[in-house]
């Protein structure tokens, strides 16, 4: 049977409060329904689907911040996790300084030792983050799927434009899809990507 790594990308103070320095409006979008997968997955038996929070903590004088506001620098405010959505027992938390979640971390060794093949991306922003981890875990031969309605951006407009490059290579499908083909005991990610070239 396949094993899912759900990775809740930036969930962070300064991308989910609104007293943040790149407050991200699409996170209060998502927040109720990431809390309800979160509960799902946290009352299920076994560990063929595991929650991995992905942190950004930047160093003070980052480079990402020659381009962007200063924003969740490691051990502050701004790069804890969101109080709806906070971390439990042995989930994994992986730290990053840069929009993917696999570039200079450990994400790829984890999932390795844990015999992940499934990479299912959630959290913000839709365009950047999300789609940056999505790709670099194609890079990596996992198979993707994205949640629509697990995902956003600050603009709606942002967030379809990010769905619809991730429909090329991932799967994307609602958090009801997802728990729905599992609870059926169907493989979520069966009839992904774009093989027939038809996004436009």
């Amino acid at each position: 049977m396949s094993r899912h790594a759900i990775l809740i990308i930036d969930m962070l103070n300064d991308f989910a409060n609104d007293k943040g320095s790149l407050y991200c409006l699409g996170a209060a979008r998502i927040t109720k329904n990431l809390q309800r997968l979160m509960k799902w997955v946290r009352k299920r038996e076994g560990d063929d689907i595991q929650l991995v929070h992905i942190q950004e903590a930047h160093r003070k004088n980052d480079a990402d911040f020659r381009v962007r506001p200063v924003h969740a620098v490691a051990g502050t405010w701004g790069s804890d996790f969101i109080e709806e959505l906070y971390p439990e027992g042995d989930e994994y938390i992986v730290p990053k300084r840069r929009h993917s979640g696999f570039a200079y971390t450990d994400l790829d060794l984890y999932l390795r030792e844990e015999n992940i093949d499934t990479v299912v991306v959630t959290g913000v922003w839709t365009n950047v983050c999300v789609r940056s981890t999505a790709t670099d875990a194609l890079a990596r031969a996992y198979k993707v799927i994205t949640l629509s309605d697990g995902c956003d951006s600050k603009t709606e407009e942002m967030h379809e434009y990010g769905l619809k490059d991730l429909s090329i290579f991932a799967k994307v499908m609602t958090i009801d899809e997802y728990i729905d083909a599992w609870e059926k005991g169907l493989d979520p990610w069966e009839g992904g990507g774009d093989k027939e070239n038809k996004v436009k």
